[in-house]
């Protein structure tokens, strides 16, 4: 039997354990590869009660996981209890998702799952108890290094009509200006192209990266670093071999006709990538980490306070993310 996907709890006062449960109630309809989700079972059960929903539940270990799957949501406990309400952290929010994360970083490297899910956290709650991360992904980077060094992570989304990549992630506008230099353009190409090779099945990736500026400078005129510093990591690439475009006016690189002519889209800071894909496809767009030595994804969406206990989210984009974990952990080998 394959091996099962681990699925984190994610903020227990969000909506990742509703999205998780009607995820699993949907498990034949969508067709679900088996999953297990680390947390607590007796919270889980006392969440689906308050949703109204019918769901059992199984504690079990990772092994065990497959095998229960088809008749209960499998639960492998943290020993981190979750009393969070609906909408309200408390102050073992913080404990339960970090113990979540840790675990199915662990479960995956020793090779009892095929592959993380990450639901939400709020890194508000997360910051007021001490981590120092700027998000999610640099924590799994952290946990994932090894003999004292991090991988470099990519943050991508991806759907079936689209996948972006930020060069600059979670910084202030400024700041991202600040930091863009042809070097990290390069190094976030590189890692891309080795993961769409390796984990999505393409032979040779073609990559369209926008300029920073309106018009991509429009020949200096609306600023100097499309030329000086994204067009020469442009040039680097295709010294490389790899097939890269650019620098495109953002503007123009999202209608249907251009999606047609690239694999992804490297973007220089996060609005500029994750607008278009959040319009085009935000029920099935999925954020992928791209870069470390496992799978890893999560919805494209955040714990959604306000509507968490009410029955209102939708699983869509777990679902997605599930299944999409699932094929590239099928799909090859990892880049490294």
């Amino acid at each position: 039997m394959a091996k099962p996907l681990a699925l984190t709890s994610g903020e227990p006062a969000g909506i990742g354990p509703d999205i998780a449960i009607e995820a699993w109630l949907r498990r034949s309809a969508t067709n679900l590869p088996p999953f297990y989700l680390l947390g607590d079972r007796a919270f889980l059960a006392e969440r689906a009660r308050h949703l109204g929903l019918k769901a059992d539940f199984a504690e079990v270990d990772a092994d065990e996981a497959t095998a229960a799957f088809t008749k209960a949501l499998p639960v492998v406990a943290t020993g981190k209890p979750a009393t969070a309400s609906p909408g309200r952290p408390d102050g073992n929010s913080a404990d339960a998702a970090l113990a979540s994360i840790r675990q199915a970083v662990g479960d995956v490297m020793a090779g009892r799952a095929s592959a993380v899910v990450t639901n939400p956290i709020a890194k508000s709650v997360l910051y007021r108890a001490g981590f120092k991360h700027p998000g999610h992904t640099e924590f799994l980077a952290e946990l994932a290094g090894r003999d004292g060094k991090t991988p470099q992570p990519v943050m991508m989304l991806w759907s079936p009509t689209l996948a972006v990549v930020p060069v600059t992630i979670h910084v202030p506008l400024r700041d991202a200006i600040a930091r863009l230099t042809s070097e990290l353009i390069v190094d976030t190409a590189r890692i891309v192209v080795a993961d769409l090779k390796s984990r999505f099945g393409i032979v040779n990736p073609r990559l369209a990266i926008s300029g920073l500026n309106p018009h991509a400078g429009e020949f200096g005129t609306l600023g100097t670093e499309d030329d000086e510093i994204v067009a020469p990591a442009i040039a680097a690439l295709r010294n490389r071999g790899i097939e890269a475009r650019g620098p495109l006016p953002a503007d123009t690189m999202f209608h249907e006709a251009a999606r047609k002519t690239y694999d992804c889209a490297i973007c220089m800071y996060h609005d500029q990538a994750l607008i278009p894909i959040k319009t085009i496809a935000f029920d099935s767009a999925v954020n992928v980490t791209l870069g470390l030595p496992f799978v890893r994804t999560s919805p494209d969406h955040g714990t959604a306070f306000d509507i968490a206990g009410s029955g209102k989210a939708s699983p869509a984009s777990l679902i997605a993310a599930l299944k999409l974990a699932a094929r590239m952990a099928a799909t090859s080998v990892p880049p490294i």
